[in-house]
């Protein structure tokens, strides 16, 4: 394990020193080709494919090891420091592996978690949530993080009020014609109360929402193949025909 280490970081800082293209990248020049790979790990997990998700973490970790490299090269930090700094953080942070702290399940655990990061020194409960987080994903933690200080419904059902409530204040704005910049801030009011309630049914929106996509792309393509056969023009067929396929496909399913 430690030669193939080795070899894969000496091969990565000799594509650093030696090709045209590597040596010319910062930390912002591959910041979205980082974003990428994370969700083609997240694609190779969602589709089962094992074969595929070995190759795609090894995309991801020579990212990790990339931007270690480049930052190693202007003295920032270390790739050794980085690898240091995660192994002090999960030893402080699981106290009930480590050290002798008692817990009673996976609630105490992120309980823990969440006290210990404040002890670190962070100066409010939901500090640290990233800000290029998809919205969805972002809502959800910052939910999560508000809960376990107390801030949150004690019940399912209180939450789907929340969630009714805010289905009426969009509605009213919309059709009263309020500035679209009020009908906008209640949508995202109304997306964010259906995010809380999700968190209750202990469902991620956000995978939610990935695989409704997924479905409808599938539907859709149904759709396009099955005019294409009968030689039509998807922009010349009426809205009721597509709609007639489509509902048939979700039969077939």
């Amino acid at each position: 394990m430690s030669h193939t280490y080795e070899e894969f970081v000496n091969i990565v800082r000799r594509l650093r020193r030696e090709c045209p293209w590597d040596k010319e990248q910062t930390h912002e020049s591959i910041r979205q080709h980082l974003i990428e790979e994370a969700y083609e790990v997240v694609d190779a997990i969602d589709s089962g494919n094992m074969e595929e998700l070995k190759i795609e973490l090894g995309d991801l970790f020579l990212h990790v090891v990339f931007h270690s490299i480049i930052a190693e090269e202007s003295n920032k930090f270390t790739l050794e420091e980085v690898i240091s700094h995660i192994s002090e953080k999960l030893i402080r942070r699981h106290p009930h592996v480590f050290g002798s702290t008692m817990v009673n399940g996976q609630e105490d655990v992120k309980r823990n978690w969440e006290r210990i990061k404040i002890e670190e020194g962070r100066n409010s409960a939901i500090d640290g949530i990233p800000t290029a987080l998809p919205a969805l994903v972002r809502a959800l933690r910052l939910q999560e993080r508000a809960s376990k200080t107390g801030f949150d419904w004690e019940k399912k059902e209180e939450c789907w009020e929340k969630v009714e409530e805010e289905i009426e204040e969009f509605k009213s704005a919309s059709e009263n014609n309020e500035e679209p910049s009020a009908v906008e801030e209640e949508l995202g009011d109304l997306l964010f109360s259906i995010v809380n309630y999700a968190r209750f049914m202990k469902i991620n929106p956000e995978d939610a929402l990935r695989k409704t996509n997924e479905k409808f792309i599938r539907r859709f393509q149904i759709i396009e193949k099955k005019l294409k056969e009968q030689g039509k023009d998807i922009q010349e067929t009426s809205l009721e025909e597509m709609d007639r396929i489509w509902e048939d496909s979700k039969e077939k399913k």
